[in-house]
């Protein structure tokens, strides 16, 4: 990497959501109530990644999203004050997407996501501009693109256009439940363009039928130059040419909400990528990134300044 490509921004493309959190005690009790403490907050993988690269110190974090009209402002306020310079495209039709992510408040605060995409995969290849990638060191997609088709055509041109600047392109797969929908074949005929890829532990081993993680993402390198395997509390795998190159350890952690660990892991891996940093050092940073984020609710850093 340059020292040019250091100074960069990073630009992020992907979805801006709306999360409903509900936390609840114990099992959901099917035909009656269930106590739950429910807060209405901003995320979506995209805008988590921003956020959490500019929290972890990349001075210029960019993204481009679409939303509807109903939350345009309040998601925009938002975005910026994480430090992120965000273009959103406000789309005339649909409203913007919602995520209902109801969280166990056990020990392992495992969550599950109902989700109603609205006008973020509406994303379209009128929505990319060549100048996006101007001064831009790495450019990220976010794996929810690809699961339709109008946004698969945006990260499809996105990706050819940075390939043809010489600017490094990352993708996080985002949902195994999605990628199986998808089809596997069809992701890794899109990931033959990728420099880097940064799936969770569950998502390598779809990919590749591999039950074992370190398979998998060795597997996964030999056709992406670089992975990373996040695997939560068992930390991080670095994959090179067909070997895994490193282990990386996770931080201790608490968790409350595990709801948006890996995009403040991948946020926080390419904010140092950015900054030159090896990737080992780089996913070192993830996993600290990812246990803080598991210590709060929602899928968003604290705002600077904030007394959170």
């Amino acid at each position: 990497m340059t020292s040019g490509q250091r100074h960069g921004a990073l630009l992020v493309v992907g979805d801006v959501v709306t999360d409903v959190v509900a936390r609840h005690v114990g099992p959901l009790r099917a035909g009656t109530d269930t106590a739950a403490v429910i807060r209405t907050l901003p995320g979506g993988a995209g805008a988590n990644v921003a956020c959490w690269a500019a929290h972890a110190g990349c001075a210029d974090v960019r993204l481009l999203g679409r939303v509807g009209a109903d939350a345009a402002e309040w998601h925009e306020r938002e975005l910026a004050a994480a430090g992120v310079r965000a273009r959103l495209v406000v789309d005339p039709e649909a409203a913007t997407g919602t995520v209902i992510c109801l969280v166990d408040t056990g020990a392992a605060a495992e969550r599950t996501f109902l989700t109603d995409s609205g006008a973020s995969l509406r994303l379209e290849p009128a929505d990319w501009s060549e100048e996006l990638l101007d001064g831009v060191a790495r450019l990220h997609l976010s794996g929810y693109l690809l699961f339709r088709e109008s946004s698969r055509a945006l990260a499809e041109r996105a990706l050819a256009a940075a390939r043809a600047r010489g600017v490094p392109v990352s993708l996080d797969p985002a949902s195994a439940g999605f990628l199986v929908e998808l089809g596997v074949d069809r992701f890794l005929a899109f990931a033959e363009g990728l420099d880097v890829l940064l799936p969770s532990r569950d998502e390598a081993c779809l990919l590749t039928g591999l039950p074992d993680p370190a398979d998998a993402a060795a597997k996964l390198s030999q056709l992406v130059p670089l992975v990373v395997a996040k695997a939560g509390a068992d930390g991080a795998l670095v994959a090179r040419s067909g070997t895994v190159a490193a282990r990386v350890p996770a931080a201790s952690a608490i968790p409350r909400d595990t709801t948006g660990a890996g995009d403040a892991f991948t946020g926080a891996f390419l904010a140092a990528l950015v900054a030159g940093a090896a990737p080992e050092d780089a996913a070192a940073l993830g996993c600290r990134a990812g246990a803080e984020a598991v210590g709060r609710v929602g899928g968003r850093p604290p705002c600077p300044g904030s007394d959170e």
